[in-house]
């Protein structure tokens, strides 16, 4: 019965998933309904036309027999908040029509511009920020672990390096790493950055490039991609940055060097930067949950300016509280975000549902309590500063 309901429907099952060919590829590996080499085989496919690998993907569930667990995926929540159309879809064996013709002249109408180039073209891509460069964008590391007074040194923090430089590269990007920056340092290195028009600026400031398993002097100018990524690890106050020199940096001057304004490169596309730094001096507490209260739903903000769209900051806790880090293991913010992304990119989740998981990973986690005192400790992440216009996806490379 499976087997026929996927061929009777099969047309309009391509035409729906072609609106987003790489999300039900992510869905059908996350359910392990094809190996790994199929995916990286379906993978290339994507390069060239979304519904050709649709076409191939429904076709080889067929051939593996897979039909039953394709259509359990296919009505999967998730799954039909992606593709709405697939709501209308009669999975039954009574022969009936797949979609009604009024149905889905309606969805049409509401997610196909009229005069749109492609038949399949939907609302839902639309609402995605095209990440097709390769690389898909430069992911720059700025950390700064030597403070000069050893009780200063951020310990741990080469392992969040690692960790970030391990991810952004998995999801294609090109990562660079610059270390123990002065404020003047950051304030340079980031306009640099920004115009990449310096090739020697960016050397003075030992810009590293990651490649071959390593980090190696910079030789050649960068260019950026379809998407900007600032990963920086330091110390810090509420809405400031420390350099090495124990001056501050305004987040907020950071950001602004990537603005339509400052960094026309960049404008329209994604640009999203990761604070792993204190934001005070007080430790938070931790306090029992009663029951009986339920949290309202957040209502995202998302304030639209030319210059100043496209932007999300992530900051590893809110003000005036300290961002944990263990001298060995890393920062709990950083290293909660690393298994995050590895798990949400591979599931298709935008970057907002996975920062959802972080807030709520390192809020379960307790702090400070040994067999001497019963006293806990919290910590809670911040995504405060929203202005993206879209859903921002990382998808994993293929290789």
């Amino acid at each position: 019965m499976a087997h026929n309901a996927i061929v009777r429907n099969k047309t309009i099952i391509q035409d729906i998933l072609s609106a987003d060919a790489q999300f039900i590829l992510n869905k059908v590996r996350e359910k392990t309904l094809i190996t790994d080499r199929d995916y990286k085989k379906l993978k290339t496919i994507n390069k060239g036309n979304a519904e050709d690998l649709v076409i191939q993907l429904v076709d080889m569930l067929i051939d593996k027999g897979r039909e039953s667990e394709f259509i359990e995926v296919l009505q999967d929540e998730i799954v039909l908040e992606t593709y709405p159309k697939l709501k209308h879809v009669e999975w039954g064996v009574s022969g009936s029509s797949a979609v009604s013709s009024s149905s889905l002249k309606r969805s049409s109408e509401r997610s196909l511009s009229e005069d749109a180039p492609e038949s399949h073209k939907s609302q839902k891509t639309e609402d995605k920020y095209p990440l097709t460069s390769e690389p898909t964008g430069l992911c720059v590391i700025i950390n700064n672990e030597n403070f000069g007074d050893p009780e200063d040194k951020r310990s741990g923090t080469e392992r969040d390096a690692e960790s970030l430089t391990d991810v952004f590269s998995s999801l294609g990007f090109q990562v660079l790493m610059c270390k123990d920056q002065t404020a003047s340092d950051i304030a340079q290195v980031t306009k640099l950055l920004a115009a990449l028009k310096d090739l020697a600026g960016l050397q003075k400031c030992k810009l590293e490039e990651w490649s071959d398993s390593r980090f190696t002097p910079l030789s050649v100018l960068p260019q950026h991609g379809d998407a900007f990524v600032c990963c920086i690890l330091s110390h810090g106050e509420e809405n400031m940055v420390s350099g090495v020199d124990h001056k501050l940096v305004a987040i907020s001057d950071i950001t602004s060097a990537f603005n339509g304004e400052h960094c026309p490169a960049l404008l329209g596309k994604p640009k999203v930067f990761f604070i792993q730094a204190c934001q005070g001096h007080s430790l938070q507490p931790g306090l029992a949950v009663d029951d009986s209260i339920h949290q309202m739903p957040i209502k995202e903000d998302s304030p639209n300016h030319p210059i100043e769209a496209d932007f999300l900051v992530s900051k590893a806790t809110v003000g005036k509280y300290q961002a944990l880090r263990h001298h060995i293991s890393g920062g709990i913010f950083i290293q909660s975000l690393c298994e995050q992304l590895r798990k949400g990119c591979n599931r298709g989740e935008d970057i907002l549902e996975i920062l959802v998981h972080v807030n709520a990973d390192v809020s379960k986690k307790d702090f400070g309590k040994t067999k001497d005192t019963e006293k806990v400790w919290k910590q809670m992440p911040e995504f405060g500063n929203v202005t993206l216009t879209r859903k921002l996806v990382f998808s994993p490379c293929s290789s």
